[in-house]
């Protein structure tokens, strides 16, 4: 099942929520404590979240015995209870490491995490034993023992070189049998091919293409997870590999260029403030003149309509608001006004506070006919996920669509420029130029991938060159 808004919450949303509820005088002027007035609100958290699913999978994170995460123990303690042993399991997952110098694994941190967890009225069920090597039978046992978890119910997690091999590396070790017979399941044999044709494609495709990322937070690549899993994704659905060259936006404001060449494709992710946004835009430029495939996602979209207006609707000091308040020509702007996706008409100004002002959320785009977004998503409308506060300013939409770009596609209510393109005939022709306001990186699956990720790894393919009709036989 896809998840939702109700699918994670922090900290901080469970305590505002609670606090809301005591002004509100929802607690009838009574002490706000940890236990019962947290917990409650965590466990009812917990029900939303798993509300018209047959089993809910509950994550939380941190190390057990840190003082943040004793409030969330404490609920799912007490949730063990209320809903009967039968019907939770506790899985736990803990570091047993391998010390090279010694060659042996040592157990005893695991040993000691139980002994935390069970010390707060918590038994685990299941360990899943995270380790550079494999566990013997003897080291399993041992476990075991001083952990009073049954030996089958130890699971030796072994780090792999890929993540998706790790749904099959638990089924072979016959976790989802554990997990059945625990809760009473009967359940069907697993069908896990899906998952090996992924794994399979990833080992041994037949392609391979190279998508310069061009960002500032490029020294942490784990900042653009979602994107790296979404490329790679896109890639299993075109029989590629994605590698992505990271290029600091920042070097690329000297005029220097070279890191861009030979890439096959170019993608300016989403973010935030005005370090290094002259480097993405002049990335922008190269992608445009250079007929080389061009995502932008969310900034990354602004961003080409900026070097858009710049260098060829000819307002050569066009910027956004965002980072430029008195530019003569802000073709990013403010958004002040939008209709939510339940019709609420929700209103925002410059004094307006940063956090939860934001247009938040999935809203509905209507792709217009015979644009490349419309083609990509093979639909006339989608529902993707924004996090923005700027938007395409539509007092310029007439004077960049006369001068030759495209809007690919619109918020529900028609008031909101969501997707733009550059044409794919005449004198401003590229083969694969597309921005999009939303995130859908954020909605990418292995098995499924995405549309419009699908579709820029295939043209990132034609642009090597390739024939439209090789690369359709080898995904095939």
């Amino acid at each position: 099942t896809r998840t939702g808004k109700s699918s994670n919450f922090t900290t901080g949303k469970v305590y505002e929520s609670v606090i809301r509820k005591e002004r509100r005088g929802e607690y009838l002027g009574g002490t706000v404590q940890v236990i019962p007035h947290i917990t409650d609100e965590i466990k009812s958290r917990i029900k939303a979240g798993a509300k018209d699913a047959d089993i809910v999978m509950v994550e939380i994170g941190g190390t057990v015995g840190d003082i943040e995460s004793l409030p969330f123990m404490e609920a799912i303690r007490q949730m063990g209870v209320e809903l009967g042993r039968e019907h939770a399991m506790f899985m736990h997952l803990t570091l047993v490491p391998y010390i090279k110098t010694a060659g042996e694994v040592k157990t005893k941190p695991t040993q000691h995490s139980v002994k935390e967890l069970r010390s707060i009225g918590i038994q685990p069920d299941l360990l899943l034993c995270r380790s550079e090597q494999l566990l013997t039978d003897e080291q399993r046992s041992k476990i075991a023992l001083f952990t009073n978890v049954p030996a089958k119910a130890v699971i030796s997690a072994i780090d792999l070189d890929n993540i998706y091999k790790i749904p099959k590396w638990l089924h072979d070790h016959g976790v989802d049998d554990i997990i059945a017979e625990h809760m009473h399941l009967d359940i069907k044999p697993t069908d896990l091919s899906d998952w090996q044709k992924v794994v399979d494609v990833m080992a041994n495709p037949a392609f391979e293409v190279t998508v310069g990322m061009v960002g500032k937070y490029v020294e942490l690549t784990e900042s653009y997870k979602s994107l790296n899993e979404s490329l790679s994704h896109a890639g299993v659905h075109n029989n590629a590999r994605v590698k992505i060259r990271y290029i600091d936006s920042v070097v690329l404001e000297s005029g220097n260029m070279s890191s861009l060449e030979g890439l096959d494709a170019i993608l300016v992710p989403g973010g935030f403030g005005d370090r290094g946004i002259e480097g993405k835009i002049a990335a922008i430029k190269y992608a445009r003149e250079n007929k080389v495939p061009y995502l932008g996602i969310c900034l990354g979209m602004q961003l080409a309509v900026i070097e858009f207006a710049r260098n060829v609707a000819g307002l050569t000091d066009a910027h956004s608001s965002e980072f430029d308040a008195n530019t003569t020509h802000p073709v990013i702007a403010l958004i002040t006004e939008w209709q939510d996706e339940n019709g609420r008409i929700e209103k925002r100004n410059a004094d307006s506070d940063m956090g939860g002002t934001m247009r938040l959320g999935g809203q509905t785009c209507q792709l217009l006919e015979n644009s490349l977004a419309r083609s990509a998503y093979g639909a006339e409308s989608v529902v993707e996920r924004h996090r923005h506060r700027y938007e395409f300013n539509n007092h310029y939409l007439q004077q960049l669509t006369d001068a030759g770009l495209v809007i690919g596609g619109k918020s529900n209510d028609g008031n909101l420029m969501e997707m733009v393109e550059l044409p794919q005939k005449g004198q401003l022709a590229h083969p694969w130029f597309l921005g999009c306001q939303f995130h859908p990186e954020f909605t990418s699956t292995p098995r499924k991938g995405h549309a419009l990720f699908t579709d820029y790894i295939k043209a990132a393919l034609a642009h090597q060159t390739k024939t439209t009709e090789e690369v359709a036989e080898a995904i095939a």
